[in-house]
């Protein structure tokens, strides 16, 4: 299978929306949570709106510079799953958010994608000069923090989040 991660752009718009639709389905079935917030913040059926604000350029209320790939799963042209890539840490990422959001669509989830959309965006990180990857999850999270320890992760500490839940914070040097 060919995975690699792309920048969105009008030749996905189809993908995007099948993947966003069947999201949203599950998150209201099983209360699943959204991550990246990145490609859920803004409706993707104005896509040329969507396309323009999906990353952040410049530092804003108290959001930073990001960038947004999508895992593509050439053979089936499929999209698997996203990730964003915070340019630097403020004071709330460094506590909660972390350099990496990710996730993959609920129907391709359990198979290994999300360990091999991480190990692409640690090589993402590296060109954006972030030697030292902070990632995040979910204490109950048990297949994010694997994915995250297969590509390298100390876990650091654990933590409750400002929502009251149990976090983990891993350090992944690149």
């Amino acid at each position: 299978m060919a995975l690699k991660l792309i920048k969105l752009t009008k030749e996905y718009e189809k993908q995007l929306c099948e993947m966003i639709d069947e999201w949203k389905l599950d998150q209201e079935t099983n209360h699943t949570n959204h991550s990246p917030w990145a490609i859920f913040k803004n409706d993707y059926h104005d896509f040329d709106y969507y396309l323009e604000h999906l990353e952040l350029k410049e530092a804003a209320k108290g959001l930073v510079p990001d960038s947004v790939f999508f895992l593509l799963d050439e053979d089936r042209n499929r999209l698997l799953g996203a990730v964003n890539i915070r340019h630097y840490l403020n004071d709330f990422l460094l506590r909660e958010g972390g350099h990496i959001g990710d996730g993959i669509r609920p129907s391709e989830r359990r198979k290994g994608y999300a360990t091999e959309m991480i190990r692409l965006a640690l090589t993402e990180c590296k060109k954006l000069g972030i030697d030292k990857v902070l990632m995040v999850c979910d204490k109950d999270n048990i297949g994010s923090a694997r994915s995250i320890v297969k590509n390298g992760g100390i876990l650091e500490n654990e933590f409750v989040n400002s929502n009251g839940n149990i976090e983990q914070r891993y350090w992944i040097s690149i």
